[in-house]
C-alpha cells in the first residue's frame, strides 16, 4: 500500500454511502445493501492494485459481488486486503436513523485477521487508557479505570451498549457504578471509533456484536492509538439470537477449527486483528451519525462527509466533498 491509494479508497466508500442513500428512510434495507455493494465494487475495479476481500458479504455462493476471496482492482499494482461493509446498519439506513455508513479497512496482504461470521466481545476505549482497561475485567473495573485515565467522574461517563437481550446484565452493572449507557440498535463501528476521539461523548464501547465489524474498528483504532480488543463468541447460549438457533457450542466449536482458529477464547488485540504495516479506514455517512453527517441531496450537487484514519502518515481526515451534478447552476458553500 502507499499514500496514492487514500484518495482513492476515500471515493470507494463515497460512491457506497451515495448508492445506498438513495434508498434511505424507504424501508428496503436489501436493496440499500446491494446497491452499496455495486457501487463500492465498481469503484474499487477503477483501482491500480492487486485487491481481495477477506471480509465482505460472505462466500462466493451466498454473494454475487464483494464475496470474501474476491478479487478486486486492475490486477496490476500493489496487493491490498479489504474489509468491507458497504452499507453498515442496513436497519439503520432503511429507517432513515443516525449512524449508517459504507465502510473498509485496507491493510497490505495477510493484514487483516480473517475474521469468521461469527460475534465477537468487544472492548474500545480512548487512547488514554490504551493497556489499562482490559476485556477480561469487569465492566465495573474497566469503568474506574477509564475514569482514572480520563479524569472525568464515573458518572460523567458514557458506555455504548447494542440494545441486545445478551447484555441485560452489562447494562444493569454498568448503571450500577453510576454511568450512563447509550444503548444503540445497529452500527457499532463507528460507536467504536467515537472512544478514539475526544470531544465526541462516547468513552467507551462494550458487549457482543458481530465479529467481522471487529476487524474493521480494530484498525481504526489501531490506527488512531486508541485500545481494543476482541474475543471470538461461539457459544449461542451467549449470543442469544435467532440466526443461531439449530447451532450448538460443539458445531461451532468444529467450525472455528475448520478455519484453522484452535482456540476460541483468544483475546486478539488491535494489532492483531489489522497487524499489516500499513493500515487505512476509511468510512463516509450514509446517514447523520456520531463523527458525520450522512449523504445530503441537493439540486446542483450531492455532499458527502467522511472520515479516512491512516498508518501511513498517522492522520485523520475529516473530508467534506462537493459531487457537482452536470450543468449545475449554483453550489452554496454548505
Amino acid at each position: 500500500m502507499d499514500r496514492t491509494l487514500i484518495q482513492e479508497i476515500l471515493e470507494v466508500v463515497e460512491q457506497a454511502a451515495i448508492a445506498s442513500a438513495e434508498l434511505t428512510g424507504l424501508g428496503k434495507k436489501d436493496e440499500a445493501d446491494a446497491a452499496a455493494v455495486e457501487a463500492m465494487r465498481e469503484r474499487m475495479g477503477k483501482i491500480q492494485m492487486q485487491g481481495r476481500i477477506v471480509i465482505g458479504e460472505g462466500e462466493r455462493d451466498e454473494a454475487p459481488m464483494l464475496y470474501i476471496g474476491e478479487e478486486v482492482g486492475s490486477g496490476s499494482g500493489p496487493g491490498v486486503d479489504f474489509a468491507v461493509d458497504p452499507c453498515e446498519g442496513t436497519n439503520l439506513c432503511a429507517n432513515n436513523q443516525r449512524g449508517s455508513m459504507a465502510v473498509l479497512a485496507a491493510s497490505d496482504r495477510g493484514g487483516l485477521f480473517n475474521a469468521p461470521d461469527f460475534y465477537m466481545k468487544k472492548l474500545a476505549a480512548p487512547p488514554a487508557a490504551k493497556g489499562k482497561v482490559d476485556i477480561r475485567k469487569s465492566a465495573t473495573e474497566n469503568i474506574n479505570i477509564l475514569s482514572d485515565c480520563l479524569g472525568i467522574a464515573v458518572n460523567e461517563l458514557t458506555i455504548v451498549v447494542m440494545d441486545r437481550a445478551r447484555h441485560k446484565e452489562l447494562i444493569s452493572e454498568i448503571r450500577s457504578t453510576g454511568a450512563r449507557v447509550q444503548p444503540i440498535s445497529d452500527g457499532d463501528v463507528q460507536a467504536a471509533i467515537a472512544c478514539g476521539f475526544a470531544g465526541t461523548g462516547t468513552h467507551c464501547l462494550m458487549g457482543i456484536g458481530a465479529a467481522p465489524e471487529g476487524v474493521i474498528s480494530a484498525a481504526a483504532m489501531r490506527a488512531l492509538g486508541g485500545h481494543f480488543q476482541g474475543q471470538l463468541v461461539y457459544d449461542p447460549a451467549i449470543a442469544m439470537t435467532e440466526e443461531w438457533a439449530d447451532y450448538t457450542k460443539e458445531g461451532n466449536i468444529s467450525r472455528l477449527n475448520e478455519m484453522g482458529i484452535t482456540d476460541g477464547d483468544k483475546i486478539y488485540e488491535a494489532d492483531e486483528l489489522a497487524s499489516g504495516e500499513n493500515v487505512v479506514f476509511a468510512g463516509s455517512g450514509i446517514t447523520d451519525g456520531l463523527l458525520f453527517n450522512g449523504v445530503k441531496f441537493e439540486k446542483d450537487c450531492t455532499r458527502t462527509s467522511s472520515l479516512v484514519i491512516s498508518t501511513l502518515d498517522n492522520t485523520a481526515r475529516f473530508t467534506n466533498t462537493v459531487h457537482i451534478k452536470d450543468g449545475a447552476k449554483s453550489i452554496a458553500l454548505s
